[in-house]
């Protein structure tokens, strides 16, 4: 009987699904790829390597996010749920290089 009560209790954390991953790299003050598409609707969790010796910021008005990447680092950003549409990102330090658009679809 206890088993069966801790194995319905499990049920829940197994539906629990871990949100998609997408890679971004920073490099040569440029964000590779460009272009990220991502689920609509979903949570999406941004792995951002930065091979540049020096920090990038990776910042959306859009996606009110900002989180400072120091160089040879990785950080996660988590984005959405988002509705379908574009959603520009920068570097601020780089901003003239260091740009690219998330896709929601």
């Amino acid at each position: 009987m206890s088993r069966l009560l801790l194995a319905l209790l499990a049920l829940p954390a197994l539906a629990v699904a871990a949100p998609p991953e997408i890679s971004l790299t920073i490099k040569d003050h440029r964000f590779l790829p460009e272009e990220v598409r991502v689920p609509a609707g979903q949570k999406v969790k941004l792995v951002i390597q930065n091979q540049d010796a020096t920090p990038e910021e990776f910042e959306s008005h859009e996606l009110n996010r900002e989180k400072v990447i120091p160089g040879g680092a990785t950080a996660n950003v988590f984005i959405g749920p988002l509705q379908p549409g574009k959603y520009p990102f920068f570097g601020e330090f780089n901003e003239k290089t260091a740009r690219g658009v998330v896709i929601a679809e």
